[in-house]
């Protein structure tokens, strides 16, 4: 998994754990250059995670060296030790903090409750408005988190501003004005290139003073962020980063940030691969939290689309020998792009930027980068001009941009899980996280398939439609025969569609009917009387000791 903060309390590798019990989010580094777009089955591959090594010792070299003079050694002072001129590379040092955390994450599978709380460190550092950035997986659930200033024995309280889970990100701040003396903000530098020296700072595993590790830019395009499932312009380096850096800065050789250390790349055949979140990425979630006072996410064009480097391909589709783009395959429907766009239509241009067969545009001298870097620099929102090519006739439109609507959603924002019991019959909403605690890492290969054809190609039809699933059937007498219903989709009850759990919540608490009747995937029915199923709910209730019979927010 990525380099994540350091649990205490647990004698294994800490890992990053995206919004769910854990992480299992796992990628090659073939699944990092792949698009979305695919939506295709991912294959088992190995998970971004902590290299499996062990911090070597170095052995000290001395500032003194030894001159001969007349067959008498004398010691010459060469000038001040190797970590005194080390400050003068990194000057901001000390703006660096270790971030202390406890979470207390929720329980998909038993939704009522929580799981048991447990401690993490990770690393952060100090930036203008007395704020401070880390990693949004650092503090993810989180019920107090806590800062220590390098040099310093004190931990200071902090309040949690924004999670951007997306580019996994936090804002934090200290209402302690004690904790911002002597400390001046670190200043970002402009995007860094290829064997730029980048050295990465903060409190990773093996010890409890800064580290400092040192490498150069590898790499630079858009790939997988493990935390919030988006893909997002990323750095890579040859820098170790190790459980605990996540949320340290990277410096460049001129002492400025270009960077948030938060995930490697744990693979057999790769060694010291680690990832960085640019500065773009950094500076549009803080305007993204300054224009609209909290953190909205990243837009997304709402389509699905193809490549169209056959030369028979752009011929069919009217396109002329110089024109280039990529076809819509789907367009999701709660996009607002839906209203003008249309599935075949070819993307020429995105902001008057033109788009390559291959869905790359021009990004620096000798690069290019997919076209969905432009659509992450917009902001919710805000309007694009796009270009596009409809029966060999060229249409401009302009667009409003929007987040992107799954039907099973990639993380749960802060809140706990929804639920509904009725007569023993736990229903729940299916996301990302619910699939991972049920069927833990490797739910792309354990979760039936119907859950997973819906998971990578299913669209959501409209902004509050959710797929609804029996979780479990907690046994009673008044279910008998029902027992091995589990984590199957409830299509309809009493002959009408189930667009959500509230809904489905709603009609059963107003049913007058004199049977309940479910309609479930795979041509199942379950039938219970009202009366006697809604009597027999608060005993069951009692019995498995659960507060309430829904959550909070199906309340009405």
């Amino acid at each position: 998994m990525a380099g994540g903060s350091a649990k205490r309390k647990r004698p294994q590798n800490p890992k990053i754990e995206p919004p769910n019990p854990a992480t299992t989010d796992e990628i090659t580094e073939t699944d990092l250059q792949t698009s979305r777009k695919t939506r295709s089955r991912p294959r088992k591959a190995t998970e971004p995670s902590i290299p499996d090594t062990k911090p070597q010792p170095t052995r000290r070299k001395s500032s003194r060296k030894a001159e001969t003079v007349s067959n008498v050694s004398v010691a010459v002072d060469t000038g001040p030790p190797r970590w005194e001129s080390m400050g003068k590379v990194v000057p901001s040092m000390d703006a660096v903090v270790k971030v202390f955390c406890v979470h207390t994450e929720p329980n998909f599978s038993l939704p009522w409750q929580r799981k048991r709380q447990y401690s993490s460190s990770s690393s952060g550092f100090i930036i203008g408005g007395k704020r401070v950035l880390t990693n949004a997986h650092s503090v993810e659930h989180y019920t107090q988190v806590k800062l220590k200033k390098r040099g310093s024995d004190t931990k200071y309280l902090a309040t949690v501003l924004a999670i951007g889970t997306e580019c996994d990100i936090a804002m934090l701040t200290v209402n302690d004005d004690e904790f911002w003396e002597g400390v001046s903000p670190l200043e970002f530098g402009t995007l860094p290139v290829l064997q730029d020296a980048v050295t990465v700072v903060g409190y990773p595993i093996g010890g409890d003073t800064i580290s400092v590790t040192s490498g150069v830019v590898s790499r630079m395009e858009i790939l997988s962020y493990v935390h919030g499932s988006a893909e997002l312009l990323g750095l890579q380096i040859d820098a170790a980063i190790n459980s605990g850096n996540s949320g340290g800065p990277a410096f460049s050789d001129k002492g400025t940030c270009v960077g948030i250390a938060f995930q490697s790349l744990k693979h057999e055949d790769a060694e010291n691969i680690g990832y960085v979140i640019p500065t773009p990425v950094i500076q549009h979630f803080i305007r993204d939290y300054e224009k609209n006072k909290g953190y909205t996410g990243f837009p997304a064009l709402g389509v699905e689309w193809q490549k169209m480097e056959n030369p028979d391909l752009r011929m069919s589709m009217g396109m002329g020998p110089n024109q280039k783009g990529v076809r819509i395959r789907r367009i999701e429907p709660t996009a607002p792009e839906s209203q003008v766009l249309k599935p075949s239509d070819i993307i020429v241009s995105f902001d008057g930027v033109d788009i390559a067969n291959d869905g790359t545009v021009p990004f620096r001298h000798g690069e290019r980068i997919g076209f969905s870097y432009l659509v992450s620099q917009k902001y919710t929102g805000e309007n694009a001009l796009v270009k596009v090519l409809r029966n060999s006739k060229m249409f401009e439109y302009t667009i409003k941009l929007a987040t992107h609507k799954r039907l099973i959603q990639s993380y749960i924002k802060s809140q706990p899980p929804s639920y509904y019991i009725v007569a023993g019959f736990v229903f729940a909403a299916v996301s990302v996280p619910y699939l991972r605690s049920e069927y833990g890492k490797d739910y792309e290969f354990e979760a039936p398939v119907k859950l997973l054809e819906k998971h990578l190609h299913a669209m959501a039809q409209s902004v509050d439609e959710q797929l609804v699933v029996v979780s479990q059937v907690l046994v009673a007498d008044i279910n008998i025969g029902y027992e091995d219903i589990v984590n199957t989709q409830v299509l309809a009850f009493n002959g009408k569609p189930v667009n959500n759990l509230k809904e489905l919540a709603s009609m059963v608490e107003s049913c007058k009917d004199e049977y309940l009747k479910f309609e479930l995937d795979y041509q199942q029915i379950v039938v219970l009387k009202t009366k006697t199923a809604k009597e027999a709910t608060l005993d069951i209730l009692t019995t498995h000791c659960i507060p309430s019979a829904m959550s909070g927010d199906l309340k009405p």
